[in-house]
């Protein structure tokens, strides 16, 4: 068999389709247009890339965007000082601080001090700690376990009692999305290093997310048949028949999975564009 293909592409495009219609119908009411700043700090490449990205994708859906940027050795004072004040701007509806900070910086204080009706990356403690119990809601969840979900909900996997696998437990994708699948009532193991005889347990998913930033991770024989697998892995590998000697690949053996899943996100092309089109939903 052949596994039907979760095209995150074209689920993202859908939905910031939806955002910016959203955003025109507000502004069309005489409201403002929705704000989102952006705190970088230091000269890390990738979060650099990851902003522009960020703010590229505001300018399409009509969002207004404000960057900010501080030199790597800013001190812990002078970044939560900056939050405070955007906090305090009511062109701002979002705050979106890129992680990791440079080392010496406190990344929990930092997101401590994020007003939590503003904390559009869903990662203040407050809107965690909604997230982890029963009958509470958070006002934000986390944009790439979101994405997850919305691409689960979109396919119409059936999450009620079924069995779910997490693979990886950080607190950016594992722990959230474990919370999520616990809340729509699936029963859910989280794997991590220390997991014993790790393929047997994947293969007793209905549904497995790969989390864990190992390429390739997950073979053919870690898959139950007909499982839905969402791939959250990107990885760069080193590849010298590529111009720019690597590639790009997901946690899971795409090929070799493909070919007993029921339905497969790829990596890149799956979470990855969900991301950034929670973040603008979550904005809006």
């Amino acid at each position: 068999m052949t596994a039907t293909l979760i095209d995150g592409k074209a689920i993202a495009a859908e939905l910031r389709e939806q955002v910016a219609a959203d955003v025109a119908e507000m502004v069309a009411a005489g409201m403002p247009k929705p704000g989102l700043a952006t705190v970088l700090v230091g000269e890390n490449p990738a979060s650099e890339v990851y902003v522009r990205m960020k703010q590229k994708a505001c300018a399409k859906a009509g969002i207004e965007s404000f960057g900010f940027t501080l030199p790597a050795d800013a001190t812990q004072e002078e970044v939560e000082g900056l939050v405070a004040e955007l906090n305090a701007d009511d062109r701002i509806n979002g705050i979106l601080v890129q992680l990791p900070l440079p080392s010496g910086l406190d990344e929990e204080k930092v997101l401590n001090t994020i007003d939590i009706e503003k904390d559009v990356d869903g990662f203040h403690p407050i809107n965690i700690g909604r997230l982890a119990q029963k009958g509470r809601e958070s006002l934000f969840v986390p944009c790439t376990p979101a994405g997850c979900i919305y691409l689960l909900d979109k396919m119409n996997v059936p999450l009620d009692g079924a069995n779910a696998v997490v693979l990886g437990r950080s607190n950016i994708v594992g722990m959230p999305v474990a919370l999520l699948l616990v809340k729509r009532n699936a029963t859910v193991t989280v794997c991590h290093s220390r997991t014993k005889d790790l393929p047997s347990v994947t293969r007793g998913a209905d549904v497995l997310i790969a989390a864990v930033g190992r390429p390739e991770m997950v073979k053919k024989d870690w898959v139950k048949p007909g499982a839905v697998v969402i791939d959250v892995g990107t990885n760069r590998v080193d590849d010298p028949t590529r111009e720019r000697g690597y590639r790009l690949t997901g946690d899971v053996d795409f090929d070799e999975v493909k070919e007993v899943a029921g339905m497969i996100s790829p990596s890149p092309g799956g979470v990855g564009p969900m991301t950034i089109a929670m973040l603008l939903n979550n904005t809006v």
